[in-house]
């Protein structure tokens, strides 16, 4: 049986070759010029992300996460929100990888058609893991100051949580 997705990327990359040809651009040089862009941003990048990683291990390794997820418990109870969720709504505005962990930790237990796997894959997708985005996006360019996107991004993950247990209780329960 033919996969045609396997080939799409292939594809691609041979009608960019072909139209470069074609348009007598050297490709290949491009290609360099790119990569070495490439290069550059990722060490613009590279302290962000490293402050982020740090920031983040250590807040879990020194229990603050737990203190967190102790101080968010009794809101999240009289919301309604499941215990179970709440490692995922402190961790996904900090880490991807960390919220995907969590995330598949949950699925695994409660499966995925159970309320708590319904409400924590609605939240995997209505949060942006806020803390990342703001350090890739805004070292890219070089801004130093937020002024208020963190708060804005906070906000909008904290409306991300509640709406999903609610959106989960209106249209599954």
């Amino acid at each position: 049986m033919l996969n045609f997705s396997s080939y799409i990327l292939p594809i691609i990359v041979a009608l960019v070759i072909i139209y470069g040809l074609f348009k007598k651009i050297e490709v290949f040089s491009c290609f360099i010029n790119g990569a070495k862009k490439g290069l550059n941003i990722f060490k613009t990048l590279m302290p962000s992300l490293t402050a982020l990683i740090v920031a983040v291990t250590m807040l879990d390794i020194s229990g603050g996460l737990d203190f967190i997820k102790w101080l968010i418990k009794p809101f999240a109870s009289a919301l309604g929100i499941p215990d179970e969720v709440i490692p995922l709504a402190v961790i996904s505005p900090l880490s991807g990888s960390g919220s995907l962990s969590v995330f598949e930790n949950i699925l695994a237990k409660y499966g995925a058609d159970s309320f708590i796997g319904r409400v924590a894959s609605v939240m995997m997708g209505s949060t942006e893991t806020t803390f990342y985005a703001i350090a890739v996006y805004y070292g890219a360019i070089g801004i130093k100051k937020t002024r208020h996107t963190v708060i804005a991004g906070l906000f909008a993950d904290f409306i991300g949580f509640i709406l999903s247990n609610i959106m989960v209780r209106l249209f599954f329960c």
